[in-house]
């Protein structure tokens, strides 16, 4: 059996029914947010792409459960080896992993402290698929999240949240996902942008969200998960910490949504739906390195200071010339690396752990070993990701066509449309190189238009 799992009867400790069913649903919440995910990129995108996005998403869940079961847990939380990656045999396959094992420590059974863990595998190679929409291959977009998750998440959660991974042993705080899911995430979009280059028409075409109600709708479901993702990760609720994280979630969220609207309202004088959305998600990404580490008041500083450092962070794509397409590298990466550095600063000692930030007398200590996880997480996650990137571009090509991008991905990849507008439902369909602009979307560039071609739905 695992370490640990196996406890002396004077030392025996008991099962809760209470918490075992407090993480159950706080599972389902975290499941919920891949959905809710690909409804809010969904909206962001024209609507010859809205499908694309969706299946972009969708198809973590089935890839990454999968490969999960099969090694993936076993990588991330099984015994460590040399403080860089974990191996136990049981957990391969769950075949060692009995009904009633629980996880060391705690009064969960394995199983669903393994099934939590697997919602946030989940997760954060779809976060990766924003940044890429509108123009790669399904097939080659599949094969990158299997030797992602493979190659960099199951590795570096071990890091971070492992008994023995060596971002944990330093003592460096993500209480649920700052540098694991977040800055991994926004460091790999960043890489395989490198890859794949821009969109055709970017920063001469406008390129705006075809649904901001179905945006919004979206947000508002990653904001209810967010509660399961960050409260949850304190795996019980006996001691009032999970309570502080559900707590400064909700408040952070508040002040980045707030700091957000004021930024833009300010920089571009309107208060918008997609400005209240991302600001929220921001806010979302910044606390939950931090939520069980700081207090309310210090969550409204960190969810205020990440929303506006964030809508400043999503025009810098238009400076710099690389093209995230939904900002997931301004919201996610810079959102990750704010509350990951700003637990340093705003620490109290008296949440998850001792340490102390900046500000409550802790000096540098505990800002300096955030610093060092994110610099390690953000580097490692980059490189490989660019690579990995690089490889699938070299064997198969990672972008559709130029036909393909002109006309839509949707019908590209997967022979379908969101939405009929002709009212025949089904049948064949035309596909055309010009997309009106219906609901938001945008018509494609002046001579590209008229083109059409019958294939079958």
């Amino acid at each position: 059996m695992p370490p640990g799992i196996l406890t002396l009867a004077a030392d025996k400790v008991e099962l809760s029914p209470a918490n075992t069913g407090f993480m159950l649903i706080a599972t389902a919440l975290v499941m919920v947010m891949t959905p809710a995910l690909a409804f809010f990129y969904g909206g962001m995108v024209r609507v010859k792409s809205v499908l694309n996005m969706l299946m972009m998403s969708f198809i973590s869940l089935g890839l990454v459960t999968l490969l999960w079961v099969l090694y993936g847990f076993s990588l991330a939380f099984g015994t460590d080896h040399g403080s860089i990656i974990g191996w136990t045999g049981d957990y391969v396959g769950f075949s060692g992993i009995g009904l009633t094992d629980l996880w060391p420590g705690y009064t969960i059974p394995v199983s669903v402290f393994a099934a939590f863990q697997l919602m946030f595998a989940i997760i954060t190679p779809a976060l990766i698929s924003g940044a890429l929409a509108d123009r790669v291959k399904f097939t080659a977009w599949s094969l990158f999240i299997v030797l992602w998750v493979t190659i960099v998440y199951f590795p570096v959660a071990h890091w971070v949240w492992g008994a023995g991974g060596w971002l944990f042993e330093l003592g460096v705080i993500d209480f649920a996902g700052g540098t694991a899911v977040h800055i991994n995430a926004g460091a790999a979009a960043l890489g395989v942008i490198l890859v794949i280059g821009k969109r055709i028409g970017f920063k001469k075409d406008p390129m705006r969200p075809h649904s901001l109600p179905l945006v919004m709708l979206g947000a508002g479901l990653l904001w209810f998960g967010w509660f399961g993702f960050n409260a949850g990760s304190w795996l019980g609720n006996d001691d009032g910490i999970g309570a502080l994280a559900f707590v400064n979630t909700q408040v952070a969220t508040a002040a980045a949504m707030l700091g957000w609207l004021a930024y833009e309202k300010l920089r571009h004088g309107s208060f918008t739906t997609l400005g209240a959305a991302s600001g929220a998600v921001a806010g979302l990404v910044a606390i939950t390195p931090a939520c069980g580490a700081v207090s309310p008041l210090g969550a409204i500083a960190v969810g205020a200071i990440a929303g506006v450092l964030c809508a400043m962070a999503v025009g810098l794509k238009y400076k710099l010339g690389y093209d995230d397409s939904l900002d997931v590298v301004g919201v996610h990466l810079v959102g990750g690396v704010v509350g990951s550095l700003l637990i340093g600063l705003f620490a109290t000692g008296e949440g998850q752990s001792k340490a102390q930030g900046l500000f409550y007398g802790g000096g540098v200590e505990q800002l300096s070993k955030q610093a060092i996880g994110v610099g390690a997480v953000l580097a490692y996650s980059l490189i490989a990701s660019f690579v990995l990137a690089k490889v699938i571009d070299l064997v198969m090509g990672f972008r559709v066509s130029e036909d393909e991008e002109i006309s839509g991905v949707d019908q590209a990849a997967h022979a379908e449309t969101a939405y009929d507008f002709t009212g025949t439902g089904g049948g064949s369909v035309a596909r055309t190189a010009a997309v009106p602009a219906t609901g938001g979307a945008t018509a494609e560039p002046a001579g590209k238009q008229g083109k059409t071609k019958k294939v079958d739905a």
